[in-house]
């Protein structure tokens, strides 16, 4: 069996997240509580959690962009991420990074984007033209 991650957020609207998550990225929804909800986020396991306002979010530079930390995402194919970045777009999301091409030309060469969530939960989503690049030095 592969392994699937577990990842617990926090967000300070459960209906704000289910819709976010729910409609805006299509995961579907799993059990849930007055507190909390599951998604299935590509095979993995979301928990959003009801817990008020989150801390500060940090940046550090990575190939000339302010990536947000911490931050949590999905690595899709090619096609699945042009796909979610037009879907993105057509909900007039806005991005922290807009949809484009980090380390062009270089090892690791990957298509990136980062939006936060409506609790300010940062998520990248990016794709390798070649898998085998994810780990490339």
């Amino acid at each position: 069996m592969r392994p699937r991650f577990h990842l617990a957020i926090p967000v300070d609207d459960l209906d704000r997240a289910r819709h976010f998550y729910g409609e805006v990225l299509a995961c579907p929804e799993g059990r849930s509580s007055d507190s909390w909800i599951d998604f299935d986020l590509a095979g993995h396991q979301l928990v959003v959690h009801r817990t008020g306002a989150r801390g500060a979010v940090a940046h550090t530079a990575v190939d000339g962009d302010a990536v947000p930390v911490p931050h949590f995402g999905l690595v899709l194919d090619m096609r699945d991420w042009q796909a979610l970045a037009d879907r993105l777009r057509s909900f007039g999301m806005r991005f922290v990074i807009e949809p484009h091409i980090r380390f062009a030309g270089e090892p690791g060469e990957q298509a990136t984007m980062f939006l936060y969530d409506p609790a300010g939960n940062a998520i990248e989503f990016k794709a390798f033209a070649d898998i085998g690049q994810m780990f490339a030095k």
